[in-house]
């Protein structure tokens, strides 16, 4: 019987172990779910079009240039949800900009 409580002994360490690393993990989890996520530090758009014609677009996000990447980025959002990126030097995507920031500002 002195043997059984002894071999036992061992894996009740074990599994109590197992539970408080588990106990002070799931805080920590909690915690890092309802913190914000922050943005990658690397440029997003990969690939830009030259334009879009502007009934196809629900917002646009422009992004200056910075740490996270060395040009500026236009971002639109298509009313179907997709996000594409604009090249920002493109006369029409500078024209489709300009009427952006003027229909904000009207309303």
């Amino acid at each position: 019987m002195a043997r059984a409580a002894t071999a036992a002994a061992p894996r009740a360490l074990r599994l109590l172990g197992a539970a408080l690393l588990l106990l002070l993990l799931v805080p920590a989890g909690r915690r890092a779910a309802g913190a914000p996520v922050v943005a990658e530090l690397r440029c997003q758009c990969l690939q830009t079009l030259q334009g879009i014609h502007l009934k196809n677009i629900q917002s646009v996000k422009v992004t200056p240039s910075g740490p996270h990447c060395a040009q500026t980025e236009v971002i639109a959002t298509l009313k179907n949800g997709q996000e594409v990126c604009l090249n920002p030097e493109a006369p029409m995507v500078k024209k489709i900009i300009n009427k952006m920031l003027n229909n904000g500002s009207t309303n």
